[in-house]
Parts: structure tokens; C-alpha cells; sequence
């Protein structure tokens, strides 16, 4: 199974306006610091959810 790891130190977009209305930081909040596995399911559903406006969108970055 594949899985996502989202972790808020290796997003490029930590510390900025769109960290405030990220799904991860919403859902890592208070342990902010934690990396958030997704399977690809999990993120296939997260994403709908986003564009029906029921959960922040996922504005995760990484680095190149």
C-alpha cells in the first residue's frame, strides 16, 4: 500500500499566511510536529472532502 508522509518541518509553506487554513495543520494541531501518513485512499478522500469545502485544503510543499 502507498503511503504520503506529511510532516509540517518539510513543507516549504510552514510559517506562512496558508499554514493557518492547511487540512494537516488543522488535523497535526496541537502536536503540530508529528508527520501525518496518509494511505492513497485516505488522501483520494481527504481531497474530496477539500473541494467540497468541508475540510481545509492541503497546502503541504515539500522542498525540491
Amino acid at each position: 500500500m502507498v503511503h504520503f508522509t506529511i510532516s509540517c518541518d518539510s513543507c516549504v509553506m510552514d510559517g506562512t499566511a496558508a499554514c493557518a487554513d492547511c487540512m494537516v495543520t488543522h488535523l497535526l494541531a496541537p502536536a503540530r510536529r508529528e508527520p501525518l501518513a496518509f494511505s492513497a485512499d485516505e488522501l483520494r478522500a481527504v481531497q474530496l472532502l477539500a473541494r467540497a469545502g468541508l475540510v481545509p485544503t492541503l497546502r503541504h510543499r515539500e522542498a525540491d
